[in-house]
Order: structure tokens, then C-alpha cells, then sequence
């Protein structure tokens, strides 16, 4: 994380207020003064400030506007991971509160609580997630019903749960489910015989997608996001 970021965090100031405390010289880094806001802090520098140890405290969580391409996980031999868009302190910590395939986009949730991410990802939690699907083939009005009552996904032995299909024209849709199963959502519209060309998830429970965030943007999530997973 910038050191600039870094004081805008724990002390709760503008970016503008964290320039003017660096040029005053009143932060010190490892024991030296700093007047850079661009030097990269890690959990290994100490930070201060009059005397006074600066501290991230608290778990921590963000949304991300996944891009394509990237996958979440924190090491790929392949591929760019969503972690390095992250310029926190210690990235390596927080987690993925539900992965996207490396190929579709959208809202991904970042934290380093447990407890918390758990109530997004355990089934029994039901947490609905809505994707915005792109397909090859138009679709079926009655694809609506059979998604409803549930899909037979090859390799399974049971079907999905009932899942909400909003058809938003013959190749567009919304798509809500409970489940996170492999690949689910293309799996899902593959065994009522069409593909998937592009899939971007657009809400998680209550939390939406922050339309102001680009793709490969994120910002940390509000009071009220986080307590929607409190409870």
C-alpha cells in the first residue's frame, strides 16, 4: 500500500491532509523521516506519526471489479491474479468470498474474515448471487420454468436448486442462484442446450456492483454492505 493511502486509512484523513503531514515532516518509516506518499508500505515497516505507531486494525473488506483474464487465486502459472490489483498492506491475507472463472467479470468480494466470507460461500446460507449472461443461442421462453425446477448438471447426482431466469432479450438474461458449484452457470444453461459467451456477476446478497468502479477498480465496502453479512 502507498505510504500517502496508508495514513488516509489509519488516520482518517484526505489524501490531500496525508501530503501535508508528509511534507511537514511529522512521519517517520522504519525510523527515518518520509516525505514520499508513493513508498510502498508492508506489515514489516513501522509507521509513525508525533511519536504514535500507526496500526491497520480490524478485519477488512473490499469489492472488486474483477476484469477478464484475471483468476482468484493468490498464485497462477498462467495467469494474472485479482490480488495484485489490490494496493493494501499484506494482500496475501484476504481471500476471495466466492471466485469468479478467470473468463467472467464482475463483483468479487475480498476480506480476511472468515466468519464473514463463510456466510456468502456455505450453501446452507442460500446467498444469492445475480449474473448477467450473454448467450450463443437465443433462449427458450420455457428455459424460465425449467431453471425454476431445478437442472440436471452432468456429473451430478441431484439437481441445482431452483434458480431465478430473468430473460432480458433472446440471447440476454439474468440469472439468480444459491449454489456455487463448478462452472454452475455455464453448466446449468449447457444442459438446456446452449452456451455461454459472456458471464458478469452483478450482485451478491444485498451488495451490488458499484457502477463507478472500472473494471480492475476497487474501494472498500461500506458499514452497511458489511453488516448485510453480519447477521
Amino acid at each position: 500500500m502507498r505510504l500517502d493511502k496508508f495514513l488516509c486509512t489509519t488516520l482518517g484523513i484526505t489524501r490531500k491532509e496525508a501530503g501535508k503531514l508528509l511534507k511537514s515532516k511529522e512521519i517517520e518509516v522504519n525510523g527515518e523521516v518520509v516525505k514520499n506518499g508513493a513508498l510502498k508500505v508492508t506489515d514489516t515497516c513501522e509507521v509513525e506519526f508525533n511519536g504514535r505507531t500507526l496500526q491497520l486494525t480490524g478485519p477488512r473488506y473490499f469489492m472488486l471489479n474483477k476484469p477478464q483474464g484475471f483468476v482468484c487465486s493468490h498464485v497462477d502459472d498462467f495467469n494474472p491474479t485479482v490480488f495484485i490489483l489490490i494496493d493494501e498492506v499484506s494482500p496475501e491475507k484476504l481471500h476471495v468470498a466466492g471466485r469468479l472463472d478467470g473468463d467472467t467479470t464482475g463483483l468479487v468480494l475480498l476480506t480476511d474474515d472468515g466468519q464473514w466470507s463463510h456466510r456468502i460461500t456455505s450453501p446452507r446460507h442460500e446467498c444469492e448471487k445475480v449474473y448477467y449472461v450473454e448467450l450463443a443461442d437465443p433462449l427458450p421462453p420455457e428455459t424460465v420454468q425449467t431453471f425454476a425446477e431445478g437442472v440436471q448438471l452432468r456429473g451430478e447426482k441431484e439437481l441445482t436448486r431452483p434458480a431465478k431466469l430473468e430473460i432480458l432479450d433472446e440471447r440476454e438474461a439474468l440469472i439468480t442462484i444459491t449454489e456455487g458449484k463448478y462452472h454452475q452457470v455455464k453448466r446449468m444453461f449447457a444442459a438446456v442446450g446452449n452456451k455461454v459467451v459472456g458471464l458478469h456477476r452483478e450482485q451478491v446478497g444485498s451488495i451490488e456492483l458499484d457502477d463507478t468502479l472500472e473494471p480492475g477498480e476497487y474501494r472498500p465496502l461500506t458499514d452497511e454492505e458489511i453488516a448485510a453479512f453480519m447477521k
